[in-house]
């Protein structure tokens, strides 16, 4: 089963919690605090592998999940790391957000895309202690593990792709040219997948790409060739292959490869200015033999090279596919090459900048990820952990925007899912309720 695109939803592992501990030994009744913190969360990273062909593993399972980081424990010490949720992907993908955002092209075998942070882990009393405050009370829990809504999109890395109408015998060139076996029948739309052949021309080798079939419309949907058109888009070479002898009545050679090239323009404009070259298919027969002047000259007015074949019995097959191999290995040497990196490290989720809006209810609301993941990471059963977070929030200027948004003191301020009671610099100490939020 080929699947090329898929929509999958990732779940990081959270932090484990810290921990409030005081040391016990015998003849030190007050070995102060202890308290170790908490593993991070693991990642979720994909990673292109050769070895994977398609996304069909995470059409099936698409709910990938991180392992989460253990708790701290006493005696200093730090809870386990969770482990990372590696996923292999093929070549050639590409990763966006639920609204179309490129994020990553995996174009290197290797490269690994770190699509989901873990949480933090929570730090435990002993390093909460110090100067300012001898002996902590309380823990940090650890930061909850984030989930993300990707779509995986497969384009095919092959140096010359096939493009043409269907039936017009793109199948056959690639069984002809290869060891592939591609279905083959004189129906349209035989081929509903692509199928890759390796070909040898010389001393060429290079891959070659058979994309079902095109008709007018295909790019905005039309048909089963508008959601392969992506895996053109990678081919440093196209083969507009032309059908000679089609079944529709009314079709010529000019008006195919017209229609050919509005539609790879309409998908992508940049495949209008990648090298081309025309393969007329069916010349054994005797209808596609008297289309052959008609079918050059509608190529040499692009200024594109002619090729007349028969992937039925082999006529001009070989010059065909030595002249390709040529201007695969061309096109190729003509690109920069790529940057090759073992780690692609990308920030999928930039930091949220700190803000306050008012929200409909009249209550205050701050935005951000430092305050929100500070939020999410106090005990607020603890005063003195509510304090700390409230000299945090200070530091960070979060009173400041409060007070020039129109706060004053009393008014309720929500932070994430819990909500305070704004009590500025100078005040009694603040309450918060998780259940009011």
């Amino acid at each position: 089963m080929f699947v090329d695109e898929t929509t999958v939803e990732l779940a990081a592992g959270g932090g484990g919690d810290g921990v409030t501990s005081f040391h016990r030994e015998k003849f030190r009744p007050r070995g102060g605090p202890d308290g170790g913190d908490g593993g991070r969360g693991g990642d979720v990273v994909l990673v292109a592998d050769p070895a994977v062909g398609t996304l069909v593993e995470y059409h099936f399972h698409p709910h990938q999940r991180a392992g989460r980081g253990r708790h701290g424990q006493g005696s200093n010490r730090k809870g386990a790391e969770g482990e990372d949720r590696v996923l292999p992907v093929p070549v050639g993908t590409v990763v966006r957000d639920e609204h179309g955002e490129q994020l990553a092209d995996l174009a290197v075998a290797g490269t690994r895309f770190v699509a989901v942070r873990g949480g933090r882990g929570g730090r435990g009393n002993a390093i909460l202690s110090g100067p300012g405050r001898r002996v902590a009370h309380f823990h940090e829990k650890g930061e909850p593990g984030r989930r993300r809504r990707l779509v995986l999109e497969l384009r095919l890395l092959a140096d010359a792709g096939l493009v043409g109408f269907p039936n017009a015998g793109k199948s056959s060139i690639v069984g002809w040219a290869s060891a592939a076996r591609p279905k083959v029948a004189d129906y349209p739309f035989t081929t509903l997948e692509p199928v890759l052949g390796v070909v040898r021309a010389g001393e060429h080798d290079f891959v070659l790409a058979d994309v079902p079939g095109l008709i007018p419309g295909a790019a905005a949907g039309k048909g089963l060739g508008h959601r392969f058109l992506r895996h053109v888009t990678r081919s440093a070479v196209l083969v507009h292959v032309l059908d000679l002898a089609p079944l529709e009545p009314g079709r010529d050679p000019e008006s195919d490869l017209a229609a050919i090239e509005a539609e790879l323009a309409a998908y992508d404009p940049d495949l209008a200015g990648r090298p081309a070259l025309v393969a007329a298919n069916k010349v054994d027969l005797p209808d596609g033999r008297a289309r052959l002047p008609e079918a050059a000259a509608a190529a040499t007015r692009r200024g594109l090279a002619f090729h007349a074949v028969s992937a039925a019995t082999g006529e001009g097959m070989r010059e065909f596919l030595y002249g390709l191999g040529a201007a695969a290995a061309e096109a190729r040497a003509a690109l920069p090459p790529p940057e090759r990196r073992e780690h692609q490290l990308v920030t999928v989720e930039p930091e949220v900048p700190i803000e306050v809006v008012r929200d409909p209810d009249g209550r205050f609301r701050v935005r951000g990820d430092r305050p929100e993941r500070w939020v999410a990471m106090s005990n607020l059963d603890n005063p003195e952990a509510v304090a700390y977070l409230q000299r945090r929030l200070r530091r960070a200027g979060v009173e400041e925007l409060l007070l020039a948004a129109g706060a004053r003191p009393g008014d309720d301020v929500a932070i994430g899912p819990a909500t305070f009671e704004f009590t500025p610099e100078g005040g009694p100490a603040a309450t918060a309720s998780g259940d009011r939020a």
